[in-house]
């Protein structure tokens, strides 16, 4: 007797993507659905095909279905429309007045001291930024940041995405009025890097990709549609060449011509798949400064197994990979040396003091070995250079 196994839901693609692979046809075959309201009963209601969440979640969390309620969501960002949005996610209103003043003041400070804040995905100085908001809001408001975080969507959503053992980064992004939209693109990992380079990750690990990481926001003001939420074009994150899709003309026009903003209040959140295709709208308002904390939750999973001091190896190697360019050993070699060795990966860092100068990413340790390699830097100058790079990775 044999035992027939149903075909699993998502075809896993092996070998490699480029934009050829890339179809405006294909794009829309997926995106243009309309969201079927019986299969989120958790919901209180559909609103532009988003899954809207407050009552009949909570009531079912009481009645303990929170395993149910969490499925759903699950199913929500993987299959569904990819972005989930929670009203009153924080009950008390005032533990993010608390913490909106909190922020404001980090923010005058930083204003004093001269600090300029760029952007992944809009002109520099377009928005005010506070990188590193977590670590600023515990460090000089613990009490604030306790009350904040001991919210229990956030476990909710974050548990029903990636498990367990999650780690929870924030950053605040304030949109002044007339600041100016930002390009639809996708979020961390994939969508962190210049097109070249996703490319160059196998198709499966563009697959892989969203499953790493969960998207917040939460309003720290009241958020009509004229001050600019966030732009989500639903269904977008099941596109597996959605990566390299993102850059095309025409897929940006598509965006621009279809993508939904749903107004938030004061305390709600939203959380969306990184894949999905999103930007920060224009915030045309004249009077309203808009706040968002800006949530990354990764999977517990994004580790190595064992601890390496990589800038003490490559200071270490530096000489011998010196001595061996200059007596001809073939580059590709060398190159295999640097990628066993040095920190190949510009995350996590201090975006504070270090930004990225023309590129989405600041430069990677891995990089600045070759550069250095490739320009003959003298042994001290290059050690300079990569405790210099060190030292901006830290948060003090």
């Amino acid at each position: 007797m044999s035992l027939a196994l149903p075909a699993p839901a998502v075809t896993v693609r092996a070998g490699w993507l480029t934009t050829g692979d890339c179809s405006l046809v294909a794009f829309r075959a997926l995106v243009e659905q309309t969201t079927d309201a019986a299969e989120y009963p958790f919901a209180d209601r559909i609103e532009r095909n988003v899954p809207i969440y407050n009552t009949a979640m909570r009531a079912a969390i009481v009645a303990g279905r929170t395993e149910a309620v969490q499925a759903e969501l699950a199913h929500a960002l993987l299959e569904g429309p990819g972005v989930v949005v929670f009203e009153r996610a924080w009950e008390d209103t005032t533990v993010i007045d608390r913490a909106t003043d909190a922020f404001n003041q980090l923010l005058d400070e930083q204003r004093a001291a001269g600090v300029k804040q760029g952007d992944h995905f809009a002109a520099p100085g377009a928005n005010d930024r506070l990188w590193g908001a977590l670590e600023k809001l515990a460090v000089r408001y613990p009490n604030v940041f306790a009350d904040y975080f001991a919210n229990d969507i956030i476990p909710l959503v974050a548990t029903a995405w990636l498990g367990p053992n999650y780690q929870v980064v924030a950053d605040l992004n304030v949109v002044n009025p007339g600041g100016k939209a930002q390009s639809p693109h996708r979020d961390y990992h994939l969508g962190f890097m210049e097109q070249d380079l996703a490319g160059r990750f196998p198709a499966h690990v563009h697959q892989l990709s969203p499953l790493m990481t969960l998207q917040g926001a939460v309003a720290h003001c009241d958020m009509p549609v004229e001050t600019g939420p966030t732009m989500y074009l639903p269904y977008s994150q099941r596109y597996v060449p959605g990566y390299l899709a993102t850059a095309l003309p025409e897929f940006r026009e598509y965006f621009d011509n279809n993508y939904v903003q749903l107004p938030l209040s004061k305390a709600d959140a939203v959380f969306f798949n990184p894949a999905l295709f999103h930007g920060a709208g224009s915030n045309h308002s004249a009077d309203v400064a808009r706040m968002a904390n800006l949530l990354q939750i990764s999977s517990a999973f994004g580790r190595a197994l064992g601890s390496v001091d990589r800038t003490r190896i490559s200071a270490a190697i530096y000489p011998t990979l010196l001595k061996y360019r200059q007596a001809g050993v073939p580059d590709a070699l060398l190159r295999n040396v640097i990628f066993a060795s040095a920190e190949a990966y510009p995350f996590p860092t201090n975006l504070d003091r270090d930004q990225p100068v023309g590129s989405l990413n600041p430069e990677t340790q891995a990089e600045l070995v070759w550069r250095a390699l490739s320009e003959g830097w003298p042994r001290a100058v290059f050690q300079d250079a990569l405790h210099a790079q060190a030292a901006r990775k830290l948060t003090h």
